[in-house]
């Protein structure tokens, strides 16, 4: 016996009923809160090593919240924490020593990075100047974010909206006191990229 139609047609039906492909136009109905989906957020960062390569590391826990303005993006808020203890590289006992060490991370002391924005500045319907406060080390500098809007859409196992953005940008260590083998060849210029999801707070 054939299986009916309606029952081949199910898991199509429930796929769709979960998941939109995004959607990058304007949509007043887009604006309020969302808080950061940890799962499908990422930040990694890549540093010169002696001038051979980029060393390349993430951290691994990331919260944080979003007031979103579709229609005027400018007047959109971000705060982001990390933590340090969440420092990550393909090296677990040298992610311990970067963790607690006082020169390094020192973690127990300083037990989370937060970043807080100060302006957007829009360039186009999908792209914008993000700028903010970083707080690292118990010390706060202004750090500056190329942002994507890669849109709007329906992500598997959330009834409202997701908004997912691509962003990149660089710091020097330095400014925070991270000086450790700078004179050894350890670049102070850090680049970073994030892949971050906000979903709608219910």
């Amino acid at each position: 016996m054939r299986p009916f139609p309606a029952l081949r047609l199910l898991p199509v039906v429930l796929i769709a009923a979960c998941f939109s492909p995004p959607q990058t136009q304007i949509r007043a109905v887009l604006d309020g809160n969302y808080v950061l989906d940890s799962a499908h957020t990422s930040l990694v960062w890549q540093v010169s090593h002696v001038g051979l390569s980029q060393y390349t590391g993430r951290f691994d826990k990331i919260s944080g919240t979003l007031f979103f303005d579709a229609v005027n993006p400018e007047n959109s808020k971000v705060d982001v924490k990390i933590d340090p203890a969440s420092f990550s590289t393909v090296n677990p006992d040298f992610d311990k020593k970067i963790i607690a060490a006082p020169g390094w991370l020192g973690a127990e002391k300083w037990p989370e990075i937060r970043f807080v924005s100060t302006e957007i500045d829009k360039i186009d319907a999908t792209h914008g100047i993000l700028k903010g406060d970083l707080t690292l080390r118990g010390q706060t500098h202004p750090v500056i974010l190329a942002v994507t809007y890669n849109g709007a859409g329906k992500s598997f196992s959330h009834k409202g909206a997701t908004l997912g953005f691509h962003a990149t940008g660089s710091l020097n260590r330095s400014d925070f006191g991270l000086t450790k083998y700078l004179r050894f060849g350890i670049g102070d210029q850090v680049s970073f990229e994030i892949e971050a999801e906000f979903n709608e707070k219910p």
